[in-house]
């Protein structure tokens, strides 16, 4: 008698799995099924510019260029030495901000195109400078996009807002030697 009540049990159990197994097949694809895409679409993710630099006769010569799918933008440069040396600039189209410390581009930079040439001279230097201790001058740049009023005109260089950075670059050298060294 007790063999005849496990029965019903047994086959209740072997009529389930029979029912689950039947799924198992497409259930088993769809774990190990999978698919490859090929091809793309470049995208771009922010405007980009470049420092060149270059140094001779204790003076840092940079032009700041933007890349040609970047859209027009406002550029600014700082320059940081030791506490003995001044630097003083020059360069057609850039402006010193006393306030700040940045030299500011007048212009706006459009894509492909480039600032003029900022030379940054460091002064103080000893009449030998083998004498001197070795020191780092520093040129830290930004740039942001240009941003227009609603009649379409753009902000002036002086009305943009420096708090939204396209890209920041910087670039460390070490002082040499006069008349070509490396700054």
């Amino acid at each position: 008698m007790k063999n005849r009540r496990h029965y019903p049990g047994v086959l209740a159990l072997a009529a389930v799995a029979v029912v689950a197994s039947a799924g198992i097949g497409t259930t088993w694809s769809y774990f190990t099924t999978y698919t490859e895409a090929a091809g793309g679409y470049t995208i771009h993710l922010g405007d980009r510019t470049e420092i060149t630099e270059s140094f001779t006769e204790w003076t840092k010569h940079l032009t700041i260029a933007n890349e040609p799918d970047s859209q027009p933008v406002y550029i600014r440069a700082k320059a940081f030495c030791g506490s003995d040396y001044k630097i003083t600039h020059s360069g057609e189209g850039w402006t010193l901000n006393e306030a700040d410390g940045y030299y500011y581009y007048n212009s706006a930079v459009p894509g492909g195109g480039k600032t003029s040439e900022l030379s940054l001279k460091i002064e103080n230097i000893p009449e030998d400078p083998e004498d001197m201790e070795r020191f780092n001058v520093v040129v830290i740049y930004e740039s942001t996009p240009v941003r227009y009023h609603e009649d379409g005109s753009a902000f002036t260089v002086e009305e943009t807002d420096w708090d939204e950075i396209v890209d920041t670059g910087s670039t460390e050298s070490t002082g040499g030697t006069e008349g070509g060294g490396e700054a």
